[in-house]
């Protein structure tokens, strides 16, 4: 008896509504209005600073007009259900019996918030998911319409309505994404993913400023990056340890590994943060720190990049920006990274700890 009233539950959760303003064909479905307002991100201009999952997705919120130009594409019934928080009929989407393999996009930006793999058969007659592709690529809103409280989904970067989660769905999450097929495209395995759909292409930087801590925690804030990690490169030990390198004897450099979207930052952009960061005239320190391990150097990872530091560092003893003192920072290729202690990671915002380093954002 139980699980039948769980399952009518969940009809009864999603069929109401729709019942109730009067319609109940494919055909015809009414506009589920909710308390958010419709057809723009529900984020501010303001954080619309470059934000990235975990996934390596871009997410960052596009603007009203991004929306509405991508919106004005879509045929009536998507508009409806994205664009006006409508609700398509129960066992009428098209992608409800769908079984084939593959990811659930959204249809207005493309961003990949759903895979077959979490899909399940909830008997309620709208495709379900018991977790998202990534969390951050589905936001949540309450909705209090038809008096009740509910959580509204919506996707993260253009704000499209999806549906509804419940708290009646599988372990191990024990949620059910409740969605519409006409708020998703479906891109089944083996197929090219569109170039909204796909992750970031990434390149990476590696700079050696002294302690790793401060220049870790300021990279990571920088807008186009979406990963700085603490570590150790130049040195002839595999494996080395924070004790090790503090010994002096590996030939390591405390370095941060920057994983940036070149489209949202350049290397160029990276090189004078790191600049302004540490100074580049002190030998084998940094403000108070002292040995071989806090040398100033780029470590390059092609042609290109050593061609690009090279030439800034030129350009920036050309420049007397230093004065008399020289630039004594080092640019050779990478040698082999090995990130450092888990305990290093984002040093300052765990522990509050203050750094010389200079914010250059």
């Amino acid at each position: 008896m139980a699980s039948r009233w769980i399952l009518v539950r969940r009809v009864l959760v999603m069929i109401v509504p729709v019942l109730f303003i009067g319609e109940a064909s494919c055909h015809r479905a009414a506009s589920q209005e909710s308390g958010r307002k419709k057809g723009a991100p529900v984020e501010s201009a303001r954080s619309r600073q470059p934000r990235y999952s975990k996934a390596g997705y871009d997410i960052t919120p596009l603007s009203p007009e991004q929306v509405k130009a991508l919106a004005a594409k879509l045929d009536p019934e998507a508009y409806r259900v994205t664009q006006k928080s409508g609700t398509e009929p129960p066992f009428c989407g098209t992608l409800l019996d769908n079984h084939k393999e593959g990811v659930y996009t959204c249809v207005v930006c493309g961003l990949p918030l759903f895979s077959s793999r979490n899909k399940f058969n909830s008997g309620t007659g709208w495709p379900s998911f018991d977790r998202e592709f990534d969390p951050a690529h589905v936001a949540r809103h309450s909705d209090t319409t038809l008096g009740t409280t509910r959580t509204e989904i919506t996707c993260a970067r253009c704000g499209a309505h999806q549906g509804h989660v419940f708290d009646d769905g599988p372990k191990p999450t024990g949620e059910r994404h409740c969605l519409n097929s006409a708020s998703l495209k479906f891109v089944e395995n083996g197929q090219p993913l569109p170039a909204d759909s796909q992750p970031v292409k990434t390149e990476t930087a590696y700079f050696a400023g002294g302690c790793f801590w401060g220049v870790q925690h300021y990279f990571t804030r920088g807008p186009g990056v979406l990963e700085a990690t603490s570590g150790y490169a130049q040195g002839h030990v595999d494996h080395v340890t924070y004790k090790q390198v503090c010994g002096g004897e590996t030939g390591h450099a405390e370095t941060v590994k920057v994983v940036f979207d070149p489209k949202r930052i350049t290397y160029r952009r990276l090189l004078e943060a790191f600049f302004t960061m540490h100074d580049p005239t002190q030998t084998n320190r940094q403000g108070p720190d002292w040995g071989e391990q806090y040398r100033s150097g780029i470590w390059t990872t092609g042609d290109e990049q050593k061609r690009e530091a090279e030439a800034f560092v030129r350009e920036q003893e050309a420049s007397k920006r230093f004065g008399t003192r020289k630039i004594v920072t080092q640019v050779e290729p990478l040698g082999k990274f090995w990130p450092a202690e888990e305990y290093h990671q984002e040093y300052l915002a765990k522990n509050g700890a203050v750094c010389h380093v200079k914010d250059p954002w």
